[in-house]
């Protein structure tokens, strides 16, 4: 059973690692990333490292799993971004 601290965890770590389900979803299927920042989310996917490696370190499982998910899926964005940068999309 999860005592309250780890529910929490668990449960904020799903929550902020399935908002960029829709991004990922839409950047892979459209390849319309015009809106999508490289600068932003570089950043944002070395911070996300950064987190995995600190939840690593501090062997601590919300942390762990939450952050895997997270950078796979924005540097699913950033491929997509970097490799279609140049691509436009007929609308």
């Amino acid at each position: 059973m999860l005592n309250t601290t780890d529910f929490i965890g668990y449960l904020s770590a799903f929550l902020t690692t399935f908002a960029f389900v829709p991004q990922a979803l839409h950047s892979w299927k459209t390849r319309d990333l015009s809106g999508v920042s490289l600068p932003m989310y570089s950043i944002f996917s070395l911070g996300v490292f950064g987190w995995l490696v600190y939840g690593i370190l501090m062997t601590c499982w919300p942390i762990i799993v939450a952050n895997s998910i997270t950078f796979m899926l924005a540097c699913v964005v950033l491929y997509l971004k970097i490799t279609h940068a140049n691509s436009t999309i007929a609308k």
